[in-house]
C-alpha cells in the first residue's frame, strides 16, 4: 500500500502518517524508488495509533502502548497501568472543566446583560468580585 491507500484504510491524514514515521512510531518499507510501502502490520499499527490518539493518549503513551501491543509476552498489568494513569488525567481535567463551568455560570448569572456598564463578569475576571 502507498501512503494514499494507507491513509484511506486507516482514516489518518497522510501528514499524520509521515509524522508518525518521522518520530519512529512506524517504519514502513521503502522501495527502490524511495516511496513508502505500507504492510498490513503497518495498517494495524496505524489504526491502533489513531484509536489511541482519539482517546487522548499522548505520543509517548502511544509509543509505550504500541510496544506492548506488538509484544506478545506483555503483561496486561503494564497496559492497565498506562490506561489507569491516563484515566486519572482525564478525570482531573473533567473536574477542572466542571469547576470552570460552575464559575463561569455563576458570573453569567450575576450579569444583568443590559445597557449599564456594571459587569460582574469583567469584575470576576479581574479578580474584583
Amino acid at each position: 500500500m502507498n501512503i494514499g491507500d494507507i491513509s484511506k484504510a486507516t482514516g489518518l491524514p497522510a501528514k499524520t502518517i509521515r509524522y508518525y514515521e518521522e518520530i519512529g512510531l512506524i517504519r514502513p518499507a521503502r522501495g527502490a524508488n524511495g516511496y513508502r510501502h505500507f504492510s498490513e502490520t503497518d495498517r494495524h499499527n496505524l489504526t491502533f495509533l489513531g484509536r489511541a490518539r482519539s482517546l487522548g493518549f499522548s505520543i509517548e503513551e502511544c509509543r509505550a502502548l504500541l510496544a506492548l501491543y506488538t509484544d506478545k509476552e506483555r503483561a496486561s498489568a503494564n497496559v492497565k497501568q498506562i490506561a489507569r494513569v491516563h484515566l486519572a488525567q482525564i478525570e482531573a481535567k473533567i473536574a477542572e472543566l466542571q469547576a470552570m463551568r460552575a464559575t463561569l455560570a455563576e458570573l453569567v448569572s450575576a450579569c444583568a446583560g443590559d445597557q449599564r456598564p456594571d459587569c460582574p463578569i469583567l469584575k470576576g475576571l479581574a479578580g474584583e468580585g
